[in-house]
């Protein structure tokens, strides 16, 4: 089962569990240049320019964590790519997943504009950028 957090509820998470581990799953463009959570491991879920799916990604995963009951939260722009990451990881077998609802950036505004309403850098949550 893939849980949906908060991403308040995914900070204070990955504080208090040692095991915890966060995938950014966004882009490399994003990851480096929007900018990323503390310690967020990049590994993407599809790539740009042509959006084509990472073959690879459950096996990167399984290398930065091999213990599939350890918590695997998931992070991309808005929440959806990681939520396929996430269904994709189950499929692999890990146990406990938590896709972080909003992403990093959040959903769009009426303005077609994210980060006013939601997502990891809204919260105040801490982050970098190159």
């Amino acid at each position: 089962m893939i849980e949906n957090l908060e991403p308040q509820q995914a900070f204070e998470l990955l504080q208090h569990h040692e095991k915890a581990v966060l995938i950014d799953v966004r882009t490399k463009i994003e990851h480096d240049f929007v900018g990323r959570p503390p310690n967020a491991v990049h590994i993407p879920w599809k790539e740009a320019p042509d959006w084509q799916l990472n073959p690879n990604f459950v096996s990167e995963v399984t290398k930065q964590v091999p213990d599939k009951n350890a918590p695997v939260l998931l992070l991309c722009r808005s929440g959806q790519r990681s939520l396929e990451a996430a269904q994709a990881l189950e499929q692999a077998g890990y146990q406990r997943l938590i896709n972080i609802v909003g992403g990093f950036e959040g959903p769009l505004d009426h303005n077609k504009q994210r980060g006013q309403l939601g997502g990891w850098r809204f919260a105040g949550l801490p982050w970098l950028q190159s």
